[in-house]
């Protein structure tokens, strides 16, 4: 029955805090055993103990004892919680009551107020008995309470034993906030440190190790360690990517402290302690550039971005507005994603100063008579142009839709920005143009020929080439993410399919950086690193995810999907530029006449809606177009 009870009373009162009066009345009875205690001590070891002065000093010591209860709040710490600074409270309350009762014998001892050797005041014997028992078993007592609860009143977590690399001031704070974590009891066994001066130390009674010590298969396992907080937050990207793959490969969860200006309200809690991204892995040191060329080309002018709503576009938009342009006309046909951008844009820092320079305007690149009334309204210096349909397989399905807007919408946007006598046209292209085994690609090399043959002394046409981004709508990373959210499998075109990859940041960084060094008529190239296969990538996302049983699919190809892609045509050459992430390629020009005959011929084809007829003509204009499991294989048989 008696255990029944108890039970009942734990599972009633377990997320409720001992009340203040109880922690009080507590206190009032400790003090009282205390005083007591002191008393019989002091008189054991000679004093004079009588009536009226036991009444008298426990008169005294009560007033200064309940005042310095109040001053301090010992009575209002919720004991669960009890840190350092709690305890601390404790004893410098206790001390200021010890002080006080010596400094009130002290004052009397000069004064005469009472007579000393009447024994009615606190001696100074008494005074350091009372108060340091009275400290010592103040604190017990939180302790003891403290034990019950975590013992019977708590809630059970699930426990993880987790390693944290480094012995710093974060591995410290991440540490302390891993012990105030609610639905998780984390159990740190070890600290990393690359400071040899660190290692066989302890924090917080942890040992401090070094990388190779801990980060293997017998410590791991001998441990149960299930994962790895990385507490570095200014940590160099290789040595973090290097960590990460090392903690994959043991079979880890891998998540790292975020640089302290994104703590919330600078305060850090095991909430903020985030997933290492596929990003993190594919992110390399961030690019630098010559804001100087940037700003000299953006500043106090009108530039116009289509394409604004996209994942490149906007990246383009948020970046240009740093650079204090005059006037930013931002536009695109996707009405959803221009309100997200206009709300991001007018609302969130560092944007929302700007919000006077902003304009939104929804509007299609192929509607040539709404596109006149933008520039003629507007009449933009710059021109960056972003909008194109960007779906291998969906463009493969309709070659009619994919020419309008990559083609015949950029030469819409490239001929009006030459009418208005716009300084630059900067367009940004795709590793898909070389060599296009698909009708996208194929569409956005016919614009860069197009663009290429347009440069005048007024109006200076550049192209930027670059490979697949991060995060961006087209990009298989969502994809994977989608997958693994509905538990898999994970689908790959083929095992050997390899791509580039660089972050929107950078590659809109070099957008900006290449857009103020063309003259007119280039084509650059961006520096995209080492290629990634692919099935590399869905592997290392689904140990990042730390779901067991995913299975990775391979589907085969996709119309018009090629295994590599390339950043330069086979009979293109690249030339170094000032900057080394930056190439211009040395591309084949066409005449212009030639360029105005076969772009019309291909006009009057689309008014008969033959997509055959239609991809014939489009080889014909690029020869190098050579179809790739796709229906349009055939016309190359032909030829």
């Amino acid at each position: 029955m008696f255990k029944k009870l108890f039970y009942n009373l734990v599972k009633r009162y377990r997320h409720s805090t001992v009340p203040r009066w109880i922690m009080l009345f507590v206190d009032i009875v400790l003090f009282a055993t205390t005083f007591a205690l002191a008393e019989l001590f002091s008189w054991r070891f000679g004093g004079q103990i009588t009536a009226k002065s036991v009444l008298i000093n426990l008169a005294v010591c009560a007033c200064v004892t309940l005042t310095f209860f109040y001053v301090f709040k010992t009575y209002r710490s919720i004991i669960r919680h009890m840190g350092l600074n709690d305890i601390f409270r404790v004893i410098v309350a206790c001390v200021f009551m010890a002080l006080t009762c010596g400094v009130l014998n002290y004052v009397n001892n000069r004064l005469l107020i009472v007579p000393t050797k009447s024994n009615l005041l606190p001696s100074y014997r008494l005074v350091v008995m009372l108060y340091s028992m009275l400290a010592l078993l103040m604190l017990l007592s939180r302790f003891a309470i403290l034990y019950i609860y975590n013992q019977y009143f708590k809630r059970r977590r699930r426990e993880v034993n987790v390693v944290i690399y480094g012995a710093g001031a974060a591995g410290v704070i991440a540490n302390n906030a891993l012990k105030q974590d609610t639905h998780i009891e984390y159990k740190v066994l070890a600290f990393i440190d690359d400071d040899a001066s660190k290692v066989s130390q302890q924090l917080d009674s942890v040992p401090v190790k070094r990388a190779r010590d801990v980060l293997n298969k017998k410590f791991v396992e001998s441990k149960n360690i299930s994962q790895i907080i990385i507490a570095i937050p200014t940590i160099r990207l290789t040595h973090k990517q290097a960590i990460t793959n090392r903690a994959l490969d043991l079979g880890l969860t891998v998540k790292a402290v975020p640089h302290i200006s994104l703590w919330m309200d600078g305060a850090f809690t095991a909430s903020q302690i985030q997933d290492i991204k596929i990003e993190d892995l594919l992110e390399r040191e961030p690019i630098k550039i010559d804001n100087i060329n940037v700003i000299r080309e953006v500043v106090d002018k009108t530039v116009m971005v289509t394409g604004a709503a996209g994942s490149i576009g906007s990246e383009i938009c948020r970046q240009l507005l740093q650079y204090k342009p005059k006037q930013i006309i931002m536009v695109d046909q996707a009405e959803s994603p221009m309100y997200d951008l206009q709300f991001e844009l007018r609302n969130n820092e560092p944007y929302k100063k700007y919000v006077d320079s902003m304009v939104f305007v929804i509007a299609n690149v192929k509607d040539h008579a709404r596109m006149e009334e933008i520039f003629e309204t507007y009449r933009p210096n710059l021109v960056y142009h972003a909008a194109a349909y960007k779906h291998v397989p969906f463009m493969e399905e309709n070659p009619y839709e994919a020419i309008y807007v990559n083609v015949f919408g950029t030469k819409n946007v490239a001929d009006l920005a030459i009418k208005y006598e716009a300084e630059k046209f900067v367009m940004i292209s795709t590793d898909k143009a070389v060599n296009p085994t698909n009708v996208m690609g194929a569409t956005k090399r016919m614009a860069e020929i197009y663009i290429q043959s347009r440069s005048t002394d007024q109006t200076h046409f550049v192209t930027t080439r670059f490979g697949n981004v991060l995060g961006s709508n087209g990009s298989v990373i969502p994809l994977f993410r989608k997958q693994l959210a509905a538990g898999g499998p994970l689908t790959v075109t083929h095992k050997d399919i390899i791509r580039y990859f660089m972050t929107i940041p950078e590659a809109c960084n070099l957008v900006l950086e290449a857009g103020a060094m063309g003259e007119g008529g280039d084509i650059f190239v961006f520096d995209m690193g080492k290629p990634v296969k692919i099935y590399d990538l869905a592997t290392k996302m689904i140990q990042l995810s730390g779901l067991k049983g995913i299975e990775i699919k391979e589907i085969g190809l996709r119309p018009g999907e090629k295994l590599y892609e390339e950043l330069l045509a086979t009979k293109e050459n690249n030339i170094p530029t000032y900057h080394p992430k930056i190439l211009r390629a040395e591309v084949r020009k066409y005449p212009i006449e030639d360029i105005d005959r076969e772009y019309g011929e291909l006009q009057d084809i689309m008014y008969t809606l033959d997509d055959r007829q239609i991809v014939a003509k489009m080889k014909s204009i690029v020869p190098e177009f050579i179809s790739n499991n796709s229906i349009y294989c055939e016309l190359d048989k032909k030829q």
